[in-house]
Protein backbone atom coordinates (compact mmCIF):
# COMPACT_ATOMS: atom_id res chain seq x y z
CA UNK A 1 0.00 0.00 0.00
CA UNK A 2 2.74 2.50 0.72
CA UNK A 3 4.94 1.44 -2.05
CA UNK A 4 2.20 2.00 -4.71
CA UNK A 5 1.67 5.54 -2.84
CA UNK A 6 5.32 6.25 -2.86
CA UNK A 7 5.55 5.40 -6.49
CA UNK A 8 2.53 6.88 -7.56
CA UNK A 9 0.47 9.19 -5.24
CA UNK A 10 3.11 10.30 -2.60
CA UNK A 11 0.73 12.23 -0.87
CA UNK A 12 1.32 12.77 2.88
CA UNK A 13 -1.59 10.62 4.17
CA UNK A 14 -0.70 7.94 2.29
CA UNK A 15 3.65 7.93 3.19
CA UNK A 16 3.99 9.63 6.56
CA UNK A 17 2.99 7.36 9.52
CA UNK A 18 3.90 10.00 12.22
CA UNK A 19 1.97 12.85 9.84
CA UNK A 20 -0.80 10.57 9.25
CA UNK A 21 -1.34 9.34 12.93
CA UNK A 22 -1.68 13.30 14.01
CA UNK A 23 -4.44 14.46 11.38
CA UNK A 24 -7.86 13.56 11.02
CA UNK A 25 -7.02 10.02 9.53
CA UNK A 26 -5.72 8.76 12.43
CA UNK A 27 -3.42 6.84 10.39
CA UNK A 28 -2.16 6.00 6.63
CA UNK A 29 -5.11 5.67 4.58
CA UNK A 30 -4.36 3.96 1.05
CA UNK A 31 -4.55 6.00 -1.92
CA UNK A 32 -7.77 5.60 -3.85
CA UNK A 33 -6.36 4.73 -6.88
CA UNK A 34 -4.91 1.77 -5.09
CA UNK A 35 -7.89 1.00 -3.59
CA UNK A 36 -9.28 0.53 -7.27
CA UNK A 37 -6.38 -1.54 -8.17
CA UNK A 38 -7.35 -3.95 -5.51
CA UNK A 39 -11.02 -3.67 -7.33
CA UNK A 40 -9.69 -4.27 -10.86
CA UNK A 41 -7.77 -7.09 -9.68
CA UNK A 42 -10.54 -8.74 -8.07
CA UNK A 43 -13.07 -8.00 -11.11
CA UNK A 44 -10.29 -9.63 -13.26
CA UNK A 45 -9.91 -13.10 -11.48
CA UNK A 46 -13.03 -13.54 -10.45
CA UNK A 47 -14.93 -12.25 -13.58
CA UNK A 48 -13.26 -11.33 -16.81
CA UNK A 49 -10.53 -13.98 -16.75
CA UNK A 50 -13.42 -16.37 -16.91
CA UNK A 51 -15.70 -14.43 -19.84
CA UNK A 52 -14.94 -13.04 -23.15
CA UNK A 53 -14.41 -10.11 -22.55
CA UNK A 54 -12.89 -7.81 -24.69
CA UNK A 55 -11.89 -3.66 -22.89
CA UNK A 56 -13.98 -1.27 -21.30
CA UNK A 57 -15.38 2.47 -22.78
CA UNK A 58 -15.02 3.45 -19.69
CA UNK A 59 -16.47 4.83 -15.69
CA UNK A 60 -19.50 6.61 -15.32
CA UNK A 61 -18.81 7.03 -12.09
CA UNK A 62 -16.44 6.56 -9.00
CA UNK A 63 -16.96 6.95 -5.49
CA UNK A 64 -14.11 6.59 -2.67
CA UNK A 65 -16.90 6.62 0.29
CA UNK A 66 -14.59 5.47 3.31
CA UNK A 67 -10.69 5.35 3.86
CA UNK A 68 -9.15 2.03 3.47
CA UNK A 69 -6.03 1.02 5.77
CA UNK A 70 -3.10 -1.77 5.83
CA UNK A 71 -4.87 -5.14 7.21
CA UNK A 72 -8.44 -4.32 6.15
CA UNK A 73 -10.09 -7.69 4.80
CA UNK A 74 -12.15 -6.28 1.53
CA UNK A 75 -14.70 -7.96 -0.83
CA UNK A 76 -15.74 -7.04 -3.98
CA UNK A 77 -19.41 -7.30 -5.93
CA UNK A 78 -20.32 -6.69 -8.70
CA UNK A 79 -23.54 -6.41 -10.38
CA UNK A 80 -25.15 -6.12 -14.17
CA UNK A 81 -27.33 -3.80 -14.68
CA UNK A 82 -27.87 -4.08 -18.45
CA UNK A 83 -26.55 -5.41 -21.50
CA UNK A 84 -27.35 -4.93 -25.36
CA UNK A 85 -25.28 -5.39 -28.73
CA UNK A 86 -22.46 -2.32 -29.15
CA UNK A 87 -23.54 -0.04 -32.34
CA UNK A 88 -19.63 0.82 -32.26
CA UNK A 89 -18.12 -2.89 -32.28
CA UNK A 90 -19.71 -5.40 -34.29
CA UNK A 91 -19.99 -9.08 -32.26
CA UNK A 92 -19.68 -7.55 -29.06
CA UNK A 93 -21.98 -6.17 -26.51
CA UNK A 94 -22.13 -3.78 -23.81
CA UNK A 95 -22.76 -4.62 -20.40
CA UNK A 96 -23.51 -1.87 -18.21
CA UNK A 97 -21.94 -2.65 -14.57
CA UNK A 98 -22.42 -1.75 -10.99
CA UNK A 99 -19.32 -2.93 -8.28
CA UNK A 100 -18.67 -1.67 -4.91
CA UNK A 101 -15.87 -2.94 -2.64
CA UNK A 102 -16.75 -3.91 0.89
CA UNK A 103 -14.65 -4.18 4.19
CA UNK A 104 -15.27 -7.03 6.20
CA UNK A 105 -16.04 -7.20 10.11
CA UNK A 106 -14.47 -9.73 12.00
CA UNK A 107 -17.42 -11.98 11.19
CA UNK A 108 -16.97 -11.84 7.11
CA UNK A 109 -19.81 -9.94 7.09
CA UNK A 110 -19.73 -6.47 5.11
CA UNK A 111 -18.87 -3.90 7.44
CA UNK A 112 -19.23 -0.66 5.35
CA UNK A 113 -19.03 0.11 1.67
CA UNK A 114 -15.71 1.59 0.70
CA UNK A 115 -15.71 2.21 -2.81
CA UNK A 116 -18.81 2.40 -5.75
CA UNK A 117 -18.51 2.34 -9.47
CA UNK A 118 -21.03 2.41 -12.52
CA UNK A 119 -18.83 0.99 -15.66
CA UNK A 120 -19.31 -0.56 -18.95
CA UNK A 121 -17.27 -3.39 -20.56
CA UNK A 122 -17.51 -4.90 -24.02
CA UNK A 123 -17.78 -8.97 -24.03
CA UNK A 124 -18.23 -11.12 -26.94
CA UNK A 125 -21.58 -11.63 -28.55
CA UNK A 126 -22.90 -15.51 -27.91
CA UNK A 127 -25.47 -17.06 -30.51
CA UNK A 128 -29.23 -16.31 -29.12
CA UNK A 129 -30.70 -19.02 -27.04
CA UNK A 130 -34.49 -20.12 -28.54
CA UNK A 131 -37.24 -19.03 -25.98
CA UNK A 132 -39.11 -21.58 -24.34
CA UNK A 133 -41.51 -22.89 -26.68
CA UNK A 134 -40.33 -21.70 -29.98
CA UNK A 135 -38.47 -24.85 -30.68
CA UNK A 136 -40.27 -27.61 -32.48
CA UNK A 137 -41.58 -30.64 -30.08
CA UNK A 138 -40.67 -34.23 -30.94
CA UNK A 139 -43.91 -35.43 -32.32
CA UNK A 140 -43.90 -32.27 -34.98
CA UNK A 141 -42.11 -32.66 -38.10
CA UNK A 142 -39.62 -29.35 -38.28
CA UNK A 143 -41.29 -26.74 -40.39
CA UNK A 144 -44.23 -27.86 -40.46
CA UNK A 145 -46.73 -25.50 -38.17
CA UNK A 146 -49.06 -27.06 -35.51
CA UNK A 147 -52.64 -27.86 -36.59
CA UNK A 148 -55.22 -24.87 -36.20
Amino acid sequence: MVAFARRFDPQWYHVDPELAEASRHGGLIASGFYTVSLFMRAYVDHLLSRAAADASPGLEELRWLAPVRAGDRLAVRVDVMGARPSTARPGLGTVSLTGTMLRLGADDRPEQEVLRTRFRGWFALRPAEPRPGSEPSDTEPSGTAPPA
